[in-house]
């Protein structure tokens, strides 16, 4: 057989395999998604049937991050990718180890819903967390948005939007801690909110580094540990 016809055939093995990959991990997204969706409203609304449905489905995330992570490693022992396509499998395999992570927030915040009972759900719900818990969706899903297109210039965004959640996270933390020290009967519900508030605060910190690994899959440059500025001049100079 001719090798260029070999070749041609491999490279289309190859673009499969990789595309592959791409759709798995834009699928553990969408899971990831779903479960910080179910588990919030079961938070804030007291539904058992989310909070066990978060808790059953955690075992299928974990089950597709080591698919993935298999596949990923498969590939580059076998093909020896480079450039965009050995970046590419280098970011996927730390951005579904991301992804596993909030899965794991979810279910922190699922299992926490199922210890709560029904005598202690506070009726006004949990309002001081709806703000927070909007920004860090926003954050989970722009990040998924800019891997599944590869775009730094919504990174950008995403990441100064982290530097909102922190301030909102310790804003929600110093007015429950006062709310607890004015008056004990707040200790529960206040302690409930902290645990589901540092939650989605992680949550944002892990859609960050989603953004950051995808800035490294495009562009080459290692954006970890650098200061919101200093992330925007690198990729406005890598363009």
């Amino acid at each position: 057989m001719d090798n260029s016809i070999i070749n041609q055939h491999i490279s289309r093995q190859f673009n499969k395999e990789m595309e592959d990959i791409r759709n798995k991990v834009l699928t553990m997204g969408g899971l990831v998604e779903q479960q910080v969706d179910l588990a919030t409203n079961a938070f804030m609304s007291y539904d058992m049937e989310s909070a066990e449905k978060v808790i059953q489905q955690d075992q299928l995330i974990n089950a597709l991050e080591k698919d993935i992570d298999h596949e990923c490693t498969e590939i580059m022992a076998k093909r020896q990718p480079a450039a965009f396509d050995l970046r590419m499998l280098i970011a996927t395999i730390k951005i579904i180890t991301d992804l596993e992570r909030i899965g794991d927030e979810a279910a922190r915040i699922a299992k926490m819903t199922m210890r709560i009972e029904a005598a202690d759900y506070y009726q006004d719900k949990y309002y001081e967390i709806e703000h927070l818990l909007e920004m860090v969706k926003e954050m989970l899903n722009g990040a998924l948005d800019a891997y599944a297109r590869t775009d730094t210039e919504e990174v950008i965004a995403i990441t100064a939007q982290d530097h909102k959640v922190d301030r909102e996270y310790t804003s929600i933390t110093r007015q429950l801690i006062t709310q607890m020290m004015e008056d004990p009967r707040n200790i529960t519900r206040a302690l409930d909110m902290l645990w589901t508030a540092r939650a989605l605060e992680r949550i944002g910190d892990h859609s960050c580094n989603v953004c950051e690994h995808v800035i490294y899959m495009v562009k080459g440059k290692d954006v970890r540990h650098l200061s919101h500025e200093e992330l925007e001049k690198t990729v406005n100079e890598a363009r």
